[in-house]
């Protein structure tokens, strides 16, 4: 509480950092994001909700931070933030090229493919990070969640009330999938390759004889795959994208048992 107000001061008054002790506050709260104590995020009473001066400390960093030359031969960088280190004390496999930002919490037994990881995201225990995909500033990823190659989750420090993507425990998210804009993707949910979702992004259960329309979130264990719908405009009749809900995950079967016969028995590519 101590660390919450000083940012709420500072944020109102950017004089005060002239103050070392309001520097070190910025400092102390990037550290417990970067170890997983505090979250950009959270959930409070099943709604996900924004931490606002979690996320007002991690602009307020940047606003202290240098720009520095960091050498990891043969590469350079030149950048405010420093990069994640001591990932075998910490349990995380991290294989080359994987980057993770400081400020960014991972968990012990998940595994970096060659990917990116921005500050201010959290991923949790035993995910996979597949190869060239990206998990953006302050998006929280559960556990056991599989992101497929290429898979690109959206990130978001302004506007500060804006909640940023969440995928909850045990999704699974296919190749070249995007999810920006705050979307919610609920536990136990399987997304077939290249479904594209923002706030805007229609998501429509199609399992039953009437559509269910949803907007911003996809229901736990729903199984989805891209579709297309017609719309008018004034020149004429066009296809727009949106993203079919074709049916659910078994609760006959274990998480990872779900997840196979989920991509065999709706023939969903991943």
């Amino acid at each position: 509480m101590e660390l919450k107000q000083y940012i709420l001061d500072v944020w109102n008054n950017r004089a005060l950092l002239e103050e070392e002790k309001y520097v070190q506050a910025v400092q102390a709260t990037i550290l417990e994001i970067d170890k997983g104590y505090l979250r950009a995020a959270e959930k409070i009473n099943d709604q996900w909700h924004a931490v606002e001066w979690v996320k007002q400390a991690i602009l307020l960093y940047f606003a202290i931070s240098k720009m520095k030359t960091h050498d990891l031969p043969p590469f350079e960088f030149h950048d405010k933030i420093p990069l994640k280190k001591d990932y075998k004390s910490l349990g995380i496999r991290a294989v080359p090229h994987a980057v993770a930002r400081y400020g960014a919490y991972i968990a012990p037994q998940v595994i970096l493919m060659p990917s990116y990881v921005n500050i201010g995201a959290y991923v949790g225990e035993g995910t996979m990070v597949d190869t060239w995909a990206t998990v953006g500033s302050c998006a929280q990823i559960g556990s056991h969640v599989h992101l497929s190659g290429g898979v690109g989750i959206g990130g978001v420090l302004e506007p500060l009330q804006a909640t940023p993507v969440i995928v909850e425990d045990n999704c699974f998210i296919g190749s070249r999938c995007i999810i920006v804009e705050g979307v919610i993707i609920e536990r136990e949910a399987v997304l077939g390759a290249n479904v594209v979702l923002t706030q805007s992004t229609k998501i429509i259960d199609v399992s039953s004889s009437k559509p269910i329309e949803y907007k911003g979130r996809v229901p736990a264990r729903s199984v989805v795959i891209p579709g297309s719908y017609t719309k008018s405009f004034p020149a004429g009749n066009y296809q727009v994208n949106c993203a079919l809900i074709i049916g659910k995950r078994k609760e006959s079967t274990d998480t990872k048992t779900s997840l196979n016969d989920a991509l065999r028995d709706f023939q969903v590519s991943a």
